[in-house]
């Protein structure tokens, strides 16, 4: 008679994620997780501060601050490195997931880690930083310790078919068991698309409005997305790009010296620096359409943002975006602005395009549940501890 499955208590290592999707992913996670459906009683969080602010408070989630998790990156590795599996050993934890990358050297249990951030692995992507930079060589460093991290783990989460395919050929040895578990979509983002407004309609006073979201580095190609508007505004078509994205470097300086050459009387090109995430639904949906030109992505999340809230797109057509958009969008190459301006031009010219376009983009985007991530994402770290198991009993 088999005996039923002790229940297991999931440590996640938290430490290295102090920001952004990373930290959002991980309070969705356990918002809307059910663990014990996979067979997980207890879950231990380990961060820093202002990461576990942010996590909900459920009966099976404990939380804990190691003071090395709030100290300067240097110390942080120590601590995750040397400290981390005594205190993964000292709260009986059956099983580690590090959504982080990477992973603990001298833990003895089972290990689950993520891939989230593709640049490491796409040299010509981290290039765009310039060839000395201090970026390009932390890129170098975390494509090592990833790759060891992916090749010892007992699993390992991926986002996207291509992101999994571009690591896995860089991982030596290979990995040993894998999952495509893509993120979740918060509701707010949902709105369904709204009629479309005839070409004729965009003029100088009622301008077909784009939004780009994202942070200002040299990958996401806003200077390129600007020459586009600047091509299409000598082209006669009222067009309104708003940029929002976090500084990044002298990002921002660049921006404005360019906006100041292309737009001197600040017409048509306008950024806002970064937006509370919580009202970023807000400028979705007061935007006609949306240009996504990042070239280096593992998931898209502002592309699925746009997704659900019902806007035609115009898109990258480099990494996973095309995985992601389908048919629901038309493409460009980033690093060409005429290319740019010219997927925009159909978009403006073909209300019935941009119909049909908002619609399968919003209809895709409904696969995207935090509740189905939670629920893919617990299961796979319960099996991987199945799979240990029962090969250590043979």
């Amino acid at each position: 008679m088999a005996h039923p499955e002790p229940p297991l208590h999931l440590g996640i290592d938290a430490t290295n994620i102090r920001q952004g999707g990373g930290v959002t992913h991980l309070s969705q996670l356990l918002a809307a997780g059910d663990p014990q459906a996979a067979g997980i009683d207890r879950v231990t969080v380990w961060a820093g501060a202002s990461t576990l602010a942010s996590l909900p408070v459920r009966p099976w989630l404990a939380l804990r601050r190691p003071a090395w998790a709030d100290a300067g990156l240097p110390r942080r590795l120590l601590g995750q490195q040397f400290q981390l599996p005594g205190a993964l050993a000292r709260a009986g934890c059956d099983v580690l997931f590090s959504p982080g990358g990477t992973l603990p050297a001298r833990a003895r249990l089972p290990m689950v880690t993520m891939s989230q951030n593709l640049l490491p692995f796409e040299p010509r992507e981290a290039l765009r930083f310039g060839r000395f930079s201090p970026m390009r060589f932390k890129m170098r460093l975390l494509r090592l310790s990833q790759g060891r991290s992916f090749a010892r783990a007992d699993g390992v989460i991926f986002l996207t078919r291509y992101a999994q395919a571009v690591v896995q050929r860089q991982v030596r040895g290979g990995v040993r068991a894998s999952a495509l578990i893509p993120h979740g979509i918060e509701p707010r983002f949902l709105q369904a698309p709204r009629p479309q407004r005839d070409f004729a309609a965009f003029t100088a006073q009622s301008p077909l409005q784009l939004l780009y979201v994202s942070i200002l580095m040299p990958y996401k190609h806003q200077a390129e997305v600007a020459q586009a508007a600047s091509l299409l505004r000598a082209q006669g078509l009222p067009v309104r790009v708003r940029f929002i994205g976090a500084d990044w470097g002298d990002g921002g300086a660049q921006l404005r010296r360019l906006f100041q050459v292309l737009d001197p009387a600040q017409e048509y090109l306008h950024w806002s620096g970064a937006e509370p995430f919580d009202a970023l639904h807000r400028h979705y949906q007061a935007a006609d359409a949306c240009v996504f030109a990042s070239s280096c992505e593992n998931l898209p999340n502002i592309l699925i943002e746009a997704m659900a809230a019902g806007l035609p797109i115009a898109c990258s057509d480099r990494g996973p975006m095309p995985e992601v958009l389908g048919e629901a969008g038309v493409y460009f190459d980033p690093d060409q602005p005429r290319q740019i301006a010219d997927a925009l031009l159909q978009l403006a010219r073909d209300a019935a395009l941009r119909a049909r376009l908002a619609r399968a983009a919003w209809q895709a985007a409904q696969d995207y549940a935090w509740s189905r991530c939670a629920r893919d994402t617990f299961g796979f770290v319960a099996s991987v501890v199945r799979r240990r198991r029962a090969a250590a009993a043979q």
